[in-house]
């Protein structure tokens, strides 16, 4: 066992290296945990947001940019608010 821990010159031998490697995957495995997010949203996603991808986000995204005016906004906004029924009172 002693010739596999030192080298023939009384140095650390080459299984020194395995502790820094086995820090690194525990503090690894440790950072990706914790950067982890809940699949679906979990408790982020609240009842009544609106999705980026969703009509009324992207009409919301048309309006902005000039694609449409603020009547035709309002018009098709009143029908996809019929049409998806934003819940909570969100305005």
């Amino acid at each position: 066992m002693q010739t596999l821990a030192t080298f023939a010159d009384g140095g650390p031998g080459p299984w020194i290296l395995l502790f820094p490697v086995m820090w690194a995957l525990v503090i690894g495995s440790g950072v990706a945990l914790l950067r982890r997010t809940p699949r679906g949203g979990g408790a982020r996603r609240r009842q009544g947001t609106v999705g980026a991808d969703s009509p009324i986000a992207v009409l919301g995204h048309r309006f902005a940019s000039g694609e449409i005016d603020e009547d035709e906004y309002w018009r098709r906004l009143s029908v996809l608010d019929e049409e998806f029924g934003r819940k909570g009172g969100a305005g």
